[in-house]
């Protein structure tokens, strides 16, 4: 994250979980506190929100969700309310490789306090079947 980011929600701490962590820098060699500028509550509701509407894209080829998937790498949420996201594909190959940013972007997009949306294709760390949450497990047979 740079030095303008109120929060990250990362998915690549265990599969199917997140976590959110302020960071914003206290200065130097300052043993101050991280300062977010949007507040707990609101940052709280924003990243749940965010979530849900991860939780509505599809992978076409699996009938689940990217983001129970843990196709979610990381959402970084900035002071700025602009939205950057990490994420992959079940294969580089995927058919809908070019698309899918674009499905991400708009359902971020559509999210209320949202502002600008950056989606970035990575594919480092591959994705794995161990990345999907239990509820992806579940849903899909894979015990």
């Amino acid at each position: 994250m740079d030095d303008t980011s109120a929060a990250r929600l990362g998915t690549d701490a265990a599969p199917g979980s997140t976590a959110l962590q302020g960071d914003s820098p206290a200065g130097e060699g300052s043993a101050a506190a991280p300062v977010a500028a949007i507040p707990e509550a609101e940052l709280a509701a924003l990243t749940d929100n965010i979530v849900a509407a991860l939780k509505t894209v599809y992978d076409p080829e699996i009938p689940c969700d990217i983001y129970e998937l843990g196709l979610v790498y990381k959402v970084d949420i900035e002071d700025d309310r602009s939205v950057k996201v990490d994420m992959t594909l079940t294969a580089p190959g995927c058919p809908v490789a070019g698309e899918m940013p674009g499905w991400v972007e708009n359902a971020i997009a559509s999210v209320p306090g949202v502002g600008d949306v950056e989606v970035r294709m990575v594919f480092d760390p591959p994705w794995t079947p161990d990345r999907m949450s239990e509820e992806a497990r579940v849903a899909l047979n894979w015990y």
